[in-house]
């Protein structure tokens, strides 16, 4: 079972219960402030890492201290803690990238999404131990958090086989929820109504603001964590629906069987047919390769 979803916006920490099994992330339900603490960390020597296109850099914002270094994709943000490595934070950064330039031009596939996250000043930050996320950003942020422990550069390319690489939630998450929710709050937002939303409600079975106990036979989508409330039911559900049709669980029903069962594109195409023409309309610039860490522009 994949772990809940951890997002960060403005000052509040809103958080999933996090699983044993560490995989996945966002659910915007419980929240509690986050503390404010005067934190010295030893900011060693950054390299810049050995990427032909991204950079890494001492993170000198004056925000996130605890963060040492940080890359940019497209003006995002992903700062790391010094315990994060080098590969596993390059390999975030590419993963962002092919997401937003998923023909790998050079330029960013829709433009207008990148702006929006822009806009709402989204970032993200790479953490060691769980410790390190009691963190204190500035208002009006919007982030998500990937472990280093749980990004698996090695996962597509091992046939999309071992552990999952929780990079291709984790990311995004923050690019549907600071980007496409806000772009298009009536097709992408997080609320009942919306176009995402209305898919979601078919695949449950029902328009639940709470989880059912048992949800209805025939519902394909049943994650059952108490913690997440309707919006990030609907966050869950996109990043379920869209890995699916790019073939990232193709080989998880194992694992994944008891929140999602459309594994395949095949499967959300012919019993998904709302959000598989949702994500596969052209106007939206989703993407339709998956990304395998290996941005080449």
């Amino acid at each position: 079972m994949d772990r809940g979803i951890r997002l960060f916006v403005g000052l509040v920490f809103k958080s999933n219960i996090m699983k044993a099994f560490h995989l996945i992330l966002i659910c915007l339900v419980v929240s509690s402030c986050f503390s404010c603490k005067d934190t010295v960390v030893h900011h060693g020597p950054v390299t810049p890492g050995n990427d032909p296109n991204f950079t890494i850099v001492a993170n000198e914002d004056g925000v996130l201290p605890t963060f040492n270094r940080k890359v940019e994709v497209f003006g995002v943000p992903i700062y790391a803690v010094p315990d994060v490595q080098d590969d596993r934070l390059l390999h975030a950064a590419n993963v962002m990238a092919q997401y937003l330039d998923n023909d790998e031009d050079g330029q960013m596939d829709y433009p207008e999404l990148v702006n929006t996250m822009l806009v709402n000043k989204a970032f993200m930050v790479m953490w060691k131990n769980e410790s390190d996320l009691d963190i204190d950003p500035p208002n009006g942020w919007t982030g998500q958090d990937l472990g280093n422990d749980e990004t698996q550069p090695q996962f597509v390319s091992n046939g999309k086989t071992g552990s999952f690489d929780a990079s291709l939630e984790e990311v995004l998450h923050i690019i549907t929820h600071a980007g496409y929710a806000s772009l298009h709050p009536d097709i992408f937002g997080e609320q009942i109504g919306s176009g995402i939303a209305n898919a979601m409600d078919l695949a449950r079975g029902g328009q639940f603001t709470s989880i059912p106990n048992p949800y209805p036979s025939g519902a394909w989508y049943t994650y059952d964590d108490t913690t997440c409330d309707y919006a990030c039911m609907v966050t869950e559900y996109h990043y379920w629906a869209l890995t699916s049709i790019l073939g990232a669980q193709e080989n998880r029903l194992h694992e994944i069987g008891q929140e999602w069962k459309l594994n395949t594109s095949d499967l959300v195409e012919n019993q998904d047919e709302a959000a598989f023409q949702l994500l596969t309309d052209e106007q939206y610039h989703f993407p339709t390769v998956l990304p395998d860490g290996t941005y080449m522009r």
